[in-house]
């Protein structure tokens, strides 16, 4: 097999550039995503907003990128990599500059809910192009051996998004305004995009034999996309069901904290960095561990069944300190040590699924297999946020935290099926072209 770097116009070692692209436009909208929500309590203040509001607000960014994510994964198919990196960060960053202007909230005036709505709706619509081109382009630049590390490690750039977003934002927020905190998101987005100015390109394609059919990395027939793959649309909903209970920790874990837990706004940043800096350290070593073993089934298996029993433990944490918030300071310290292990053990799954899930599909529809599985995960981005105010309502926090342990155990048969009929085609094809 040709590496795909080998060209006389790049160096075997540019394949590092286009992933250190990737990670930096990824981290700079995961600053933006993941790090919004985590100026929650703010937010709520600033722009005047109920629990209920809060929820629609936050969910609005991930319905964005929901709806947008199939669309930039077929043109990132169609187009490559580099336009469409260059165009989504581009018009994000203008988003954002135009949210700075007419949506931020001041001693003098808060803005309209349509302007937050709005604005944040378009973040998410333009931000998703990042998700499914950046992936597109680790599958096409590294080979099968170092697949699974390179999209962990480019899978790191959501948590590492995240951390800074819940390091820096609520402190941005709280000392110079909403306007400077979507300022500061644009100048991160436009640097990204010149990143991907420099260092993104497609990589020379390897010549095929006369009379050879063109397949993908499994082994399928490039003409037969992932759209009308089985196994891949039940892959593409675990993903997506199994990131419930990673976004109710990051959209409403903060509110949790400080309504339940009676938490400061320093322990609060500190328990969401370490969420967010531990499933990236995982991630990084979870792609690495399973490149060697060839065990991803195994390991995604392993993070559901755990999620499983963090999340039902929290619940059952929560119903023990009764109808009333926790007030003793042990008990304050063992919810927010649950709360940081179930947050990390749901968010280390991601890279090993994606790589499972592209490397499916194969190279050449890496862009709308990943696509199909953030359309996936950002409608439930959008569901989540929205749906937890009325199960507060209904039964407060225990309820919030056994929806999210449910969710768990619901995805562990999806994301690592029995293979079908399909996934026995393609085994006997990539046999037979071995031999």
């Amino acid at each position: 097999m040709t590496h795909p770097t080998a060209s006389p116009s790049y160096s075997p070692r540019h394949r590092w550039k286009v992933l250190a692209a990737g990670v930096a436009a990824n981290a700079a909208f995961s600053v933006a995503f993941s790090g919004i929500p985590m100026t929650a309590v703010l937010m709520r203040t600033g722009y005047q907003l109920d629990n209920a509001t809060l929820g629609l607000v936050l969910g609005l960014m991930g319905l964005g990128i929901a709806v947008s994510e199939l669309p930039w994964g077929l043109l990132t198919d169609r187009w490559g990599d580099r336009p469409v990196l260059l165009t989504g960060l581009g018009s994000t960053a203008a988003a954002l500059v135009a949210m700075a202007l007419w949506a931020a909230p001041s001693a003098q005036h808060v803005p309209g809910l349509g302007w937050l709505s709005g604005g944040l709706l378009l973040v998410g619509l333009l931000g998703g192009s990042v998700n499914g081109a950046s992936g597109r382009a680790v599958m096409t630049w590294f080979d099968a051996g170092e697949r699974g590390l390179a999209m962990s490690i480019r899978q790191t750039a959501v948590p590492l998004g995240g951390g800074i977003g819940a390091l820096v934002l609520p402190f941005v927020a709280l000392h110079f305004g909403f306007a400077a905190l979507y300022g500061l998101l644009a100048v991160l987005c436009a640097l990204s995009a010149a990143l991907s100015w420099a260092w993104v390109h497609e990589p020379p394609i390897a010549p095929v034999a006369p009379g050879t059919k063109p397949t993908g990395i499994s082994g399928a027939p490039k003409g037969s996309g992932p759209l009308r793959d089985a196994r891949v649309w039940r892959i593409v909903a675990g993903i997506g069901i199994l990131c419930a209970p990673q976004f109710a920790v990051l959209s409403f874990g903060t509110v949790f904290l400080h309504d339940f837990g009676h938490a400061g706004l320093a322990a609060i940043t500190a328990t969401m960095v370490f969420v967010q800096v531990g499933a990236m350290v995982m991630r990084v070593w979870s792609g690495r561990w399973t490149d060697r073993r060839r065990n991803r089934p195994a390991y995604l298996r392993a993070c559901s069944a755990l999620s499983v029993l963090l999340f039902a433990g929290l619940a059952l944490l929560v119903m023990a300190a009764g109808t009333h918030t926790a007030d003793s300071s042990v008990l304050r310290m063992a919810l927010v040590a649950l709360l940081a292990a179930s947050g990390v053990c749901v968010s280390a799954w991601h890279g090993v699924a994606y790589t499972e899930l592209a490397t499916l599909a194969g190279a050449a529809r890496a862009g709308t297999a990943l696509g199909m599985a953030n359309t996936s995960v950002f409608l439930v981005c959008f569901v989540t946020p929205f749906s937890i105010p009325y199960l507060l309502t209904l039964q407060g926090w225990p309820l919030v935290w056994l929806a999210a342990s449910a969710c768990a155990l619901v995805a562990m048969p999806l994301l690592v099926p029995r293979p079908g009929v399909a996934g026995q085609k393609v085994a006997k094809t990539a046999l037979s072209r071995s031999t």
